[in-house]
């Protein structure tokens, strides 16, 4: 209840109440010990039960505590009474920011004043490593005297310690605040805010942004009806300029307020010791100024040396200004869908332009083929290749001829064709093998196998190495200029780095590094050679990235900007011949699980309304555990659906899961190739193997864990791990082969490294045979073993693709059902999957989301 004058708290004497203030009341109290008046807030008792509000109160004592700087308010002590939390503060004399406003607008002199102090006190919280996130007039006060205090660090984040002064105290805790929860004040916040991701300085420099222009001008910079009309303002609108409503405004003081407003944080101010500066400077060069000086100083030598200090100085903060400016980005100004065939595109593809057609891949694992469409969209049509599974490489400068990989990508050494183009007989490229390739500008082949890139002639001939890595190597591209070379590395974490070189392969530096967590891939040059365009999924949604390929005179290099960001995935961009345009293929990623009722001969759907991927049955047939489209998220529920549970959160994406034999737990690999165990009930994760692994399935008596090492050699190991003990045996004879699962009490299954068998490891005997060996075109692209250990399911694809399945017991197969005519989505590495449910049936997921090629026209700086 409120504190009556006269009440104590502690060693303060409580004189009179002051309103509320952030998240508490204020009173005004004499400290008995020092003899000083202070200011008081209170987190009523009430508001104590609740643990968020309890949170944030803490937290802005903390961050505040944390800082000792003239332009934020200090902190005396904190404490507690009867169950409700107080601080002590300094008492502030004077008014609130929101309150100077209602008496009209400002001079430009005070505007400058208290923007150089608001820049000021600011800094000073970031070199701490706190971020405010709620910024506002009524959370700044401006003291009789006419200085600014920062108050209100309610919602502020709090970053690992970093120092903010030689005697200021520092923080130690991580960022409060989660994924999609929106934070703020609306009128002030970012863009970034409102969407609810993660705030950093830049977001308070918009709001010092938004606080400038009300200054300014003496109107609201987005204030609209209603919130959501704010909100959609802040994200879409431009304000009026400053210059309409205040004419008088220098130039430089607009563009200022007008770069702390970018929508785009890459394209604000910095630091917030940046905007000080700009402010000081134009501050120092008022017209005020130079009449004060004027007036004082007669003598005109004096004025000659004042105005070219004053000269420099603007030079100075030009220099400077244009040094640390962050990059013009390019900005995608609209979307055209070309494409409407409902086919699947590979997110691992590589498209090709000639400036009047798109070519691409499409079709499912096993089945793929090079289509085209007209740069303006229309029907897809379909290249004809004597080539069972054809892998669109590259095209030439003159659009006369495709590079094309035959065979299946798993297997790092497959053959070089050209096709010539729009028809002709397919040119096999000398004895050239490879993983990945393209056609350099100049009509030679680059290529690369396992970690090793190579040059040959254009008719390959005269192959010569150019340099290894440290993983393997795909998607390499020389510049249009020829003098360039950016390529991929897929490192054996299950990461990503992308790498540009000069065209020799000297000078690499990594532009996207893997160790950062990153997957980017597939970069293409603009025709000028100015920007690389890639993808990356960066724990998320793959997105269109763009790098400058170096800096240009005076400025530093820049790291890479988001082009896209939705609500699409975007993947496989190549820019047009004319620059204009990046094609890409966007995916909208949604699957229905379908088994194949065999006696209908049609698929039933299973789990309605749930998007799912690579589902997996308990031995019981009343649990499943599947991997959530599109956000890779690891569930369980019941066979009807019911009970759902999720079992791990983003950035996790969880693959290939497996329910143990007692219906209890479940192991998955994460998207580095890490192998976890969690309870079916949900609860902490058990790390089985580390980064280099897939996934992982279990011996019938849940013992015993089989897996495949895909580690630094690039040579597959299969390991069996004990759960009780930790320990693990590595599997003999098992380099080169694939995909491996348990599937009777001493049978193992795995594929061979071309996918035309299957093959099977009797642990007793410690030997390998073939199971099924395939005897017409195509190659073996899933597999899963039956719940009863009796037969193995796998898919077969080609220009038949088909389901089949084998009885362990006297290796006979029998055809399931086509696979023709069922669109097939694919999960993380483009694959297809094949899973069994409890009364035998074959369970697929069918593609109901969408993978098309678009045309995104892009405005380059």
């Amino acid at each position: 209840m409120p504190l009556a004058p006269g009440s104590r708290l502690d060693s303060y004497e409580i004189i009179a109440p002051l309103g509320s203030g952030g998240m508490g009341e204020v009173y005004r109290a004499r400290d008995a010990t020092l003899k000083r008046d202070v200011a008081i807030k209170v987190l009523p008792e009430y508001w104590s039960r609740d643990p968020e509000r309890l949170r944030r109160f803490e937290q802005e004592a903390q961050a505040t505590a944390a800082l000792n700087h003239p332009n934020i308010v200090s902190i005396f002590h904190v404490g507690q009474y009867e169950g409700s939390p107080y601080i002590v503060t300094e008492l502030l004399q004077g008014e609130s920011l929101r309150e100077r406003l209602y008496k009209g607008q400002m001079r430009l002199r005070e505007v400058l004043d208290h923007g150089v102090e608001l820049a000021r006190g600011l800094a000073a919280a970031h070199d701490a490593g706190i971020v405010h996130r709620d910024l506002k007039p009524e959370s700044i006060w401006v003291t009789k005297d006419g200085r600014i205090k920062i108050l209100d660090f309610g919602l502020a984040k709090l970053h690992p310690a970093k120092a903010a002064s030689t005697d200021a105290e520092t923080v130690s805790l991580e960022p409060q605040s989660h994924p999609g929860q929106v934070l703020g004040t609306v009128g002030y916040m970012s863009p970034e805010q409102v969407r609810g991701q993660p705030a950093d300085t830049r977001s308070d420099i918009f709001a010092v942004g938004v606080i400038l222009y009300e200054m300014l001008t003496g109107k609201a910079a987005f204030r609209k009806a209603t919130s959501a009309e704010t909100m959609t303002a802040i994200l879409n609108e431009d304000p009026p300029a400053v210059s309409q409503l205040s004419p008088g405004v220098p130039p430089g003081l607009q563009r200022i307020v007008s770069r702390c407003l970018a929508k785009n944080p890459a394209q604000r101010l910095q630091h917030a010791s940046d905007l000080e500066f700009a402010l000081e400077a134009l501050s120092d060069s008022s017209p005020s100024t130079v009449t004060a000086v004027n007036q004082k100083v007669s003598n005109k030598r004096w004025f000659w040396l004042a105005a070219a200090a004053v000269i420099v100085i603007a030079i100075v903060v030009a220099l400077v200004s244009w040094w640390r400016q962050p990059p013009a980005v390019p900005l995608v100004e609209a979307v055209t869908q070309l494409t409407d065939d409902h086919e699947p595109k590979r997110s691992y593809n590589s498209l090709a332009t000639d400036g009047t057609r798109v070519y691409f891949n499409e079709g499912t694992a096993g089945s793929l083929k090079i289509a085209q469409v007209a740069v303006t969209g229309g029907p897809t049509a379909i290249i004809p290749t004597r080539f069972p599974i054809p892998h669109l490489a590259g095209l030439n400068s003159e659009g006369t001829s495709l590079l094309v990989i035959s065979g299946n990508t798993d297997v790092l050494a497959l053959p070089l064709w050209t096709v010539p183009m729009p028809a002709g007989e397919p040119r096999r490229l000398g004895s050239l093998e490879a993983q990945d390739g393209s056609i350099a500008p100049d009509g030679r082949i680059l290529f690369s196998r396992g970690k090793d890139l190579f040059i040959a002639d254009k008719d390959g001939s005269n192959p010569r190495k150019l340099f290894s890595a440290d993983g393997l190597i795909g998607e390499p591209s020389i510049s249009p200029d020829n003098k360039r070379l950016v390529f991929t590395v897929y490192l054996p974490s299950g990461f990503n780095s992308l790498v540009l070189s000069n065209a020799d392969g000297s000078g690499q530096r990594a532009l996207v590094s893997g160790s950062e967590g990153r997957q980017a891939c597939c970069a293409q040059w603009t025709p000028d050679s100015r920007y690389i365009v890639f993808w990356d999924r960066n724990q998320g949604r793959p997105d269109l990235w763009v790098a400058e390929s170096q800096a240009r005179f005076l400025q530093r290099v820049h790291p890479p900007v988001r082009l896209t960001n939705g609500p699409l995935s975007y993947t496989g961009p190549v820019p047009s011949r004319d620059g204009k345009q990046v094609f890409a293929i966007g995916t909208n990623q949604r699957g229905e699980l379908v088994s194949y009722d065999v006696s209908s001969k049609r698929f039933v759907p299973m789990l309605p309304g749930i998007s799912a991927f690579s589902p997996t049955f308990s031995a019981d047939g009343k649990w499943i555990a599947y991997t959530s489209l599109p956000d890779y998220s690891l569930w369980r529920c019941r066979s009807d659906g019911t009970d759902r549970m999720q079992l791990t959160y983003p950035p996790v994406r969880a693959n290939y899961p497996f329910i143990s034999p007692d219906g209890k737990q479940v192991t998955y690999a994460d998207t580095a190739g890490a192998i976890y165990v969690t309870s079916m009930d949900g609860g902490a994760q058990q790390k089985v193997a580390e980064k280099g692994s897939s996934a992982a399935s279990w011996s019938p008596d849940g013992n015993l864990l089989f897996y495949a090492d895909y580690g630094e050699s690039l040579r597959t190991k299969f390991w069996l791990y004990d759960l009780r003990t930790g320990n693990r045996t590595l599997v003999p004879e098992s380099q080169d082969l694939l995909g491996v699962q348990w599937v009777a009490e001493n049978l193992l299954v795995a594929a061979s490294r071309d996918h035309t068998k299957l093959v099977l490891f009797d642990v007793e005997t410690q030997k390998w045979s073939d199971l099924v060996s395939l005897t017409k075109p195509g190659i073996v692209v899933n597999w899963a073993h039956a719940l009863d250990y009796k037969y193995v399911y796998y898919t077969i694809g080609g220009p038949e693709p088909q389901a089949l399945r084998v009885r362990l017991a006297d290796r006979k197969v029998e055809i399931i059902t086509s696979l023709k005519d069922l669109p097939r989505a694919a999960g993380m590495g483009g694959q297809t999957q094949i899973s069994v449910a409890p009364d035998g049936s074959a369970v697929f997921t069918r593609d109901i989301g969408s993978q098309e090629v678009y045309a995104l026209t892009v405005k380059w700086p």
